[in-house]
């Protein structure tokens, strides 16, 4: 999961880690944001904005951001300037 990211951004406090950005992408097209997480008690500083916006300022505005989220987080990603798509396909994996 960590060995093969195109990015890999982390969020500490102190020697705690707080926060967790990981991403895969063609640089061209599209970057799909595999990991977006910050630790409960750190939610509501911006910690995933900072982390999200490394990735996005990085690859520029050619290249769309696109991401699965958790049910608990659907509200938040539109706060980031998401969009919320009907044109996707999933195939599930089976539970751990």
């Amino acid at each position: 999961m960590l060995r093969h990211p195109n990015y890999l951004w982390t969020a500490w406090e102190g020697d705690k880690l707080v926060g967790v950005a990981r991403a895969l992408t063609d640089y061209a097209y599209v970057c799909y944001i595999s990991d977006l997480a910050v630790d409960q008690a750190y939610q509501g500083q911006g910690i995933g904005k900072q982390l999200l916006s490394f990735i996005s300022e990085d690859l520029g505005d050619a290249v769309a951001l696109v991401l699965l989220s958790a049910p608990s987080a659907m509200s938040y990603y539109p706060k980031l300037g998401f969009e919320q798509s009907d044109k996707a396909f999933i195939i599930p994996r089976k539970p751990f």
